[in-house]
């Protein structure tokens, strides 16, 4: 696909929407990790560490997005809604056990 300047803010869009979602969840990993300090839960640290892995993993896709070629996006790339899926589900899991460690 060429750029054109509609194509170049579809990327940048897309671009900001990932970013949007990691600095939600680096804040929630951050309570979340506040709240296991005080309260030492197992259960808690394998669920923070299952969220940060999946949060790394999801980062270095926004990292592969900023140096990819514009000619190399498609169209069927902006309608993926799986890594979106997958940030909204970590920010769920996180919210829940941030409630859980902040009651």
């Amino acid at each position: 696909m060429t750029e054109t300047p509609k194509m170049k803010h579809l990327i940048q869009q897309h671009i900001l929407e990932h970013e949007m979602r990691l600095k939600h969840v680096d804040t929630l990993l951050e309570r979340a990790q506040s709240g296991i300090a005080k309260s030492g839960s197992s259960d808690a640290v394998e669920q923070l560490a299952s969220a940060k892995a999946e949060r790394d993993k999801l980062a270095g896709r926004i990292d592969e997005y900023k140096v990819k070629p514009p000619d190399q996006w498609s169209e069927a790339e902006f309608e993926k809604t799986g890594p979106m899926v997958v940030w909204d589900t970590i920010a769920q899991q996180l919210e829940r056990l941030v409630e859980r460690m902040e009651r």
